[in-house]
Parts: C-alpha cells; structure tokens; sequence
C-alpha cells in the first residue's frame, strides 16, 4: 500500500540484520570529508553567523542564508560563514522545470518540501558583499549559484552576469561555479566569457523519456541540455554531470548504455553521483515498466571508471586546484 502521503524528500535505503549488527548497502563516492558531522559544531557556527551578520546587517541574502544555516542546517551555508570550502549563492526564485522531487517547492497535495524556496532577486551588490570575502580570503574557495534552496538560476543570468564580472573585477583568487538544468547554451557561453570557471548539469538519465518524466521541463527539451553539456565542455568550463542515482532505473542497461554514450560524446571532466531525495514509490510511480536488467551501482561506477579513466568520480565541487586531479575514493 503506498504512503499517503509520500515520503518527504530524503535519501531512502533498505537496512537489515546481520550478526554483526546493522546492515545497509552504500558506497563511499568521494574521499573529501566535507559532509561530516565532525565538522558542523552549531555551538561555533552560531557564533560566526552573528559576526558576519553584524558586518553586513543589510544584506538580504546573507539573512537568507543564516536561515538557511541555522534553521535548515544546510552544510553549505554553514561553510560560507565558517569561511571554507564551498559557499552558496541562491539567486533565482523561480523554476523552468518543474522536478517530481523538487527540494524546495511542492504542489500542496504532495509530498513535503525539504525547504523554502528565495522569495527574492538579490542584487549584484548584495551578492558579491557575500561572494567576494569567501573568494579573496578562503584557501581553494568556491562560490557558487544554483543552490537546493531555489529554482534555476539561470532565469538569472543577467543577474549572474553582473556578479560575476564584479567579481572579477574584485578578485582572480577562488572558483566561481555554477549548478544548473542547463537548458540554455547561449547563457552558459555568456558565464564562461564573463569569468564562469567550472558548471555542474544535472541529469537523472541520458534518456529523453526518463529525463522528462521526473524533470517535466518548461520552456525547453531534453536536447538543449545535451546541447549545454557539448557547450560548457567546447568553452573550457570544468563540466560535471550531476547523476541523481536511484538504483534499479539508473543502472538498467538501456540507461547505462546511453549514459555511457553521452559521457564519451560529451567528454565531461566529472561525474557527480547523488542519491535522488525521493519516496521510492513516487519515483517509480514516474515510469511505465521498464525493460532491461539492472546491473547494480557498484557495477556503474566500475565501468565507468573502465570506459574514462582519466574522468573523475566524485560528489563535491571542486575547486580550480582540483581540476585536473583525480580524489576518487574507489
């Protein structure tokens, strides 16, 4: 019987019992440790959101992203004031796509959104007073727009433009980055010309009919994003694939094959794998019965470090240091 409603938008695994105690089935993606809960001390991080609250009171997105860090407790937001790694950029309220796991907006007979979604346009100002501090003074810094916490921040471009040209004009230190559906090349080549060093396009599969299923785009199709990927690696954009990953349909052999079909077309530099946040049944419920034999995660990964071993595969952004550096943890 299935769930009413469905799950809120998580990660789902099945867990049993060994004698040894808790069993699950997982495998570790990337070596680097940002995710771990060793790092996330609120007593400390309370304390840095004050301070660098107190030295820009005014700005919109900063109080945003303190909501984000203390209420939500979003690692990234957290990082931004904690002054590493990667530092979030949230700049578009609106949508293109309308994902059946949409992290941050839900219909209201559907399941609960993980968040809230911006409910505003920060200015240029507003965003390069939060992104320039992080890429002037943090070792390996990234700032970066296209956060879980809004909708397609290339509806923003002009807006991203901006700030990243102010940027620039500020700073040549740190990574400027961007996630995104990718369904516009145009904008993308703009990002690039502008000062745009890496971008991540997120798929759930390299299948038109599966992609359109769970993405249900407006405005644009399956092969404008195709056409994104072509572009971001043809300008000299670091290019990841953001793979959501949920096993028995990302790794059935019809999609494993046009995967592995677009990868070595495309040449993408990187391969980020994400669990999909999302009930199982409302996943499934996307997709008519599928043909082929799964071949298991694990057996993914494996042939795909096979086909590109020079292509890294991984999780987190990475920074410009990084770029040319294989951390897989397999």
């Amino acid at each position: 019987q299935k769930p009413e409603p469905y799950l809120p938008l998580w990660t789902y695994t099945a867990v049993g019992w060994t004698e040894q105690g808790f069993c699950t089935s997982a495998v570790r993606i990337d070596p680097m440790t940002h995710s771990e809960p060793c790092h996330y001390d609120d007593r400390e991080i309370v304390k840095r959101v004050e301070q660098r609250i107190k030295m820009d009171p005014g700005n919109r997105l900063l109080h945003h992203l303190k909501h984000c860090a203390l209420s939500y407790h979003c690692f990234a937001a957290k990082n931004l004031f904690m002054g590493r790694w990667e530092a979030p950029l949230p700049t578009s309220p609106s949508c293109n796509a309308f994902c059946a796991g949409c992290l941050s907006l839900q219909p209201r007979d559907g399941c609960a959104a993980s968040h809230e979604r911006i409910d505003f346009v920060p200015t240029p100002d507003e965003v390069v007073r939060v992104a320039l501090p992080h890429l002037k003074n943090v070792k390996q810094g990234i700032v970066s727009f296209g956060q879980g916490c809004e909708g397609e921040p290339l509806l923003q471009s002009a807006l991203l433009e901006e700030s990243i040209r102010r940027m620039r004009q500020g700073t040549e230190l740190g990574t400027i980055h961007l996630n995104t559906n990718g369904f516009c090349s145009q904008s993308i080549q703009r990002l690039r010309e502008t000062g745009l060093d890496s971008i991540r396009i997120s798929l759930n599969s390299a299948r038109e009919e599966t992609y359109n299923a769970y993405y249900c785009p407006k405005g644009y199709q399956f092969r404008d994003v195709i056409r994104s990927i072509q572009t971001a690696v043809d300008s000299g954009l670091y290019t990841a694939i953001n793979l959501l990953v949920f096993p028995g349909i990302t790794d059935l052999e019809p999609e494993v094959s046009a995967f592995v079909d677009l990868v070595r077309k495309s040449r993408v530099q990187m391969i980020q794998m994400r669990n999909l946040s999302i009930d199982p049944e409302l996943y499934l419920d996307l997709f008519p019965p599928q043909n082929g034999q799964a071949i298991g995660i694990l057996n993914l990964i494996r042939l795909l470090k096979k086909e590109f071993p020079q292509m890294e595969i991984g999780y987190f952004n990475r920074p410009r240091e990084l770029f040319k550096k294989q951390l897989n943890a397999l």
